[in-house]
């Protein structure tokens, strides 16, 4: 894929500069025991992660609430650039299969910002209608708690190279 273009009509994102690597950065998004320690806001838990890094390959996890309901998400990955940038959709199942009920497609943006990293995440929606479910169910708040909590998992020193 080239360059994405958002389209704030249908398109939310969250950017933020952050204080640690890209590498672990990397690291962190694409190792399932690691994401599975800060992917959701917590309490909620993550009590399931399969990824398979590849064009096609599956990304799938398992959220699981504080009184125990779990939520099963699945999609599969359109691009992948190590380091860069990660592109999936639950639009489409592993082995670019159609899935009955897409959402969203997200990217994953990073670039090198002296010892840090440019973080920039991106929720892609095929209508206006989905793009403002998507933010009214806290997308900001979420992905930017989500990302403060992979930042202090990193900075704990469970993420190496």
């Amino acid at each position: 894929m080239s360059a994405i273009k958002i389209d704030p009509k249908l398109d939310l994102v969250l950017e933020r500069e952050i204080d640690v690597p890209v590498e672990l950065v990397w690291t962190a998004w694409t190792t399932p025991h690691h994401l599975k320690e800060w992917f959701v806001p917590k309490p909620w838990t993550i009590t399931h992660c399969e990824i398979d890094l590849r064009p096609g390959g599956a990304f799938n996890s398992t959220m699981r609430s504080p009184e125990g309901d779990e939520f099963p998400n699945s999609g599969c990955f359109l691009e992948i650039v190590p380091h860069q940038r990660m592109v999936w959709t639950d639009t489409l199942l592993p082995g670019f299969r159609p899935a009955e009920k897409p959402f969203f497609t997200a990217a994953l943006l990073l670039e090198p910002l002296g010892q840090g990293t440019k973080y920039t995440a991106i929720a892609i929606h095929g209508s206006a209608e989905t793009r403002k479910t998507h933010e009214e169910m806290g997308f900001h708040d979420g992905w930017g708690t989500v990302a403060s909590q992979m930042v202090d998992y990193i900075k704990a020193g469970k993420v190496s190279n």
